[in-house]
């Protein structure tokens, strides 16, 4: 068996904007740093043994609090980037809307096999992901990981989990540096604990989750 705890990155801009952030590096705001460090002052006591965030900023500056506090250097694994939404990237709902019109609908439909331009599809998506998180635990058996990544991550993490398909709207919550405990056992996911988010009572309200500002 392997424990993880999945972390959201902290808010940024492009969150607050519902901006498809994608593969871009977006940094986090001056919300999400305080999100950060509140995540590292909650989990400094947590016995951890191997940090990990994808190699976007966004997931790198939400670990460095873990880092400091648990004396750890962050793997950087590329497979828990988020979905690739391609030509999307970098453009809020407004813009999609009045220049791509058409994949705006296509992409509302949440098809698994449905790729945009540029992109990949839920279901590449999915497989790159568990191929990832089965790798870690694999590699880290009996151990504790901590991981952390992106919106997209945490719903392909809770479809697998709950044997729900991969079609359709996101029906989890998945608020920023909550705080995600599962555990692979016998070749499965199992969810323990999902989306505490404790630390960030007071910091005021957070953004949604909605779109593809993951």
């Amino acid at each position: 068996m392997t424990r993880f705890l999945f972390i959201r990155h902290g808010e940024t801009d492009w969150n607050r904007q519902q901006r498809f952030q994608g593969q871009i590096d977006v940094p986090l705001n001056a919300t999400g740093l305080a999100q950060a460090a509140r995540l590292g002052a909650r989990l400094a006591a947590e016995p951890v043994d191997l940090l990990v965030c994808s190699d976007l900023l966004r997931t790198r500056q939400t670990a460095a609090p873990l880092a400091a506090a648990w004396g750890l250097d962050p793997l950087h694994e590329p497979g828990v980037r988020e979905q690739a939404f391609g030509v999307l990237e970098g453009l809020d709902v407004p813009t999609i809307k009045a220049r791509h019109p058409d994949l705006w609908a296509d992409w509302l439909v949440h098809r698994a096999d449905y790729a945009l331009p540029g992109g990949e599809s839920i279901r590449q998506f999915h497989t790159r992901v568990l191929q990832a998180v089965q790798a870690l635990a694999r590699a880290h058996a009996d151990h504790t990981v901590a991981v952390v990544t992106h919106g997209g991550v945490l719903d392909m993490l809770w479809r697998s989990a709950k044997a729900l398909p991969l079609d359709g709207l996101r029906a989890c919550e998945i608020p920023n540096t909550g705080i995600n405990r599962l555990r692979w056992q016998d070749g499965a996911l199992i969810v323990d604990h999902w989306a505490d988010a404790a630390h960030l009572v007071g910091l005021g309200e957070q953004p949604s989750t909605a779109a593809g500002e993951r």
